[in-house]
């Protein structure tokens, strides 16, 4: 899995210094938008795209977003 990933015209990654928010760029990651910024899933740790989802390893369990990383859902 990885900090950063590519989903079609979009890096996705979690935020270096606040690792419960998740950013995105359009422009090859020269500047940085904010796509998620929650507490409740705690701490990403990993993210990986299988092509459906997005799965994120986190500090309270394993979640998928089906639009991107905008919401989480709890896979268990």
């Amino acid at each position: 899995m990885a900090q950063m990933i590519i989903k079609e015209k979009e890096m996705i990654r979690i935020n270096p210094s606040n690792k419960q928010k998740l950013e995105y760029s359009t422009n090859d990651g020269r500047t940085w938008m904010s796509r998620h910024n929650g507490s409740s899933y705690g701490d990403f740790s990993d993210l990986v795209d299988n092509g459906k989802e997005l799965l994120a390893t986190t500090s309270k369990g394993l979640y998928y977003s089906k639009n991107d990383g905008r919401t989480w859902m709890k896979r268990g």
